[in-house]
């Protein structure tokens, strides 16, 4: 059976939908399942068991060229990729506009199907006239949590029933580093500025780490705005922490498998440590968890909602998770 997952973005919606490949594995081994994504997460689901052709596309760079020779060669050569294999199942993993467009694309086998969702789930992307688009779109409940949204969506259309907790395998990734040095990883990056948490309370934050357990904190970042923040933790706390050096998606799940528990805004990079099935502590600033928050595990907390949490309650999530694996 040949499958055809369409998410192109963002990175934590294209890491929460990584757990419906070992979902279709588990009850068909022997599918060849193909995934067109964002050029800039194609090495991060290259990485993922279970993904056998990541078919890269640029729609942000494209747009603002739309018309230019090179894009419409690059467009051309997208197009002529993605219909190299024939699929008995497309799904819109996405719900908008775009992501149906794509899936529309795709070359379907003479029994082949594609949906998406037939109708929006509260907090959840979705432009209505997916419905439109696709042919075997599925409703969805109005409020369910964003994994278990993909996860139903999969099922429905292949024919099988969700089975426990959601599980994402990565390959090649390097082994856990030496418990002795407790290792925390801090991702307060995030897009959207109503997620972050302010400065101050990742230096206090820090702090306590220090003082009660970790070793070592490292500190990643994407852009000129989160370096800041890492150079304010770096002055208040000068020894133990590390800004990492600006790196790929692939290189940073590296780095982020080898570290003892992470804490962190909602963000791509939280999620990420939620698929690594790392003790994480995921701070939330608005009343999100319940639809992004980790799922089931007792080493993975969220806390906060619609009022941020302090560094206090942050810390304390922390020493639970980190004893609970």
């Amino acid at each position: 059976m040949n499958i055809l997952i369409v998410k192109l973005s963002s990175l934590g919606d294209v890491v929460q939908t990584m757990p419906v490949v070992a979902d279709i594995l588990a009850v068909h081994p022997d599918a060849h399942i193909d995934w067109v994504v964002e050029e800039a997460f194609a090495p991060l689901v290259a990485r993922l068991v279970g993904v056998h052709r990541v078919i890269p596309i640029a729609l942000r760079r494209w747009k603002k060229t739309w018309f230019f020779r090179v894009t419409r060669a690059e467009r051309k050569a997208f197009r002529t990729i993605l219909r190299q294999s024939t699929y008995d199942v497309v799904i819109d993993c996405q719900g908008l506009i775009k992501s149906a467009l794509v899936a529309r694309m795709a070359r379907l086998s003479a029994q082949g199907l594609r949906g998406s969702f037939a109708n929006q789930s509260a907090a959840c992307s979705y432009e209505w006239p997916v419905r439109f688009l696709l042919p075997h779109n599925q409703i969805m409940p109005l409020r369910i949590h964003a994994i278990a949204r993909t996860r139903l969506l999969a099922s429905l259309l292949l024919g099988y029933s969700v089975q426990g907790l959601p599980r994402t395998t990565f390959k090649d990734l390097p082994s856990r580093a030496d418990p002795a040095v407790h290792t925390v990883m801090l991702t307060h990056g995030t897009t959207r500025i109503d997620n972050e948490w302010p400065k101050w309370k990742w230096e206090n934050l820090s702090t306590l780490l220090m003082a009660q357990g970790a070793s070592r904190i490292l500190l990643p970042h994407s852009n000129s705005r989160e370096l800041a923040v890492c150079d304010g933790i770096k002055r208040h706390l000068p020894f133990g922490t590390e800004i990492l050096s600006r790196m790929g998606l692939s290189d940073l799940l590296n780095v982020m498998a080898t570290c003892h528990s992470v804490i962190g805004v909602d963000s791509g990079l939280s999620h990420l440590a939620v698929a690594l099935d790392i003790p994480h502590v995921q701070i939330f600033s608005q009343n999100r968890a319940w639809r992004a928050g980790p799922v089931g595990a007792p080493h993975q907390l969220a806390v906060g909602d619609a009022n941020p949490p302090s560094a206090e309650q942050v810390f304390r999530a922390w020493l639970k998770v980190k004893t609970a694996q």
